[in-house]
């Protein structure tokens, strides 16, 4: 809130230059804003009595956009990549989508592991749980099981993240 939208009886105000002005009513307050031809901001509005400061209302919104800006520059986005296999997978083909899930996790990802079943490959559902087994064997010095192995309608599936 600012200016004229502040309706507190009491408030604390801040000056331009940081010091306390102690507690004065809101229109005191914006009175003196006034005169150093600047804004009236509510910083703490929670705070009995909520906090104001005197400031240049354009400057405190840009110097705020700056701040969220490198907070986000500095957050890394993890995306969860996906790698799909087939309950008849060779260990050569395996082998491969195993180089892939692990370079995906060096880079910071997380990997989505999917055993697909189509058609009469529906009947041994059970015995495929080992290739998500062996899968997440091989990959245990980089990766560590985030979410188990388990059965989504025509496919299993299991989440990998990389070890911390």
């Amino acid at each position: 809130m600012i200016n004229e939208q502040i309706r507190d009886k009491e408030v604390r105000v801040i000056g331009e230059a940081g010091n306390q002005l102690g507690i004065m009513s809101a229109k005191e307050a914006m009175k003196l804003a006034k005169e150093a031809n600047l804004d009236l901001v509510k910083i703490a509005p929670t705070a009995k009595p909520p906090v104001c400061k005197i400031i240049d209302y354009g400057k405190y919104r840009y110097e705020m956009a700056r701040k969220e800006k490198e907070a986000k520059k500095k957050q890394k986005v993890i995306e969860v990549k996906e790698v799909r296999l087939s309950p008849n997978i060779d260990s050569n083909d395996l082998n491969t989508k195993m180089n892939n899930a692990r370079k995906f996790l060096e880079k910071g990802n997380k990997v989505k592991v999917t055993l697909r079943f189509r058609g009469r490959e529906m009947a041994h559902m059970a015995s495929s749980k080992h290739i998500l087994d062996d899968f997440a064997e091989n990959l245990k010095d980089v990766a560590s099981i985030e979410k188990p192995a388990k059965l989504e309608g025509r496919s299993m599936s299991m989440v990998l993240a990389e070890k911390r």
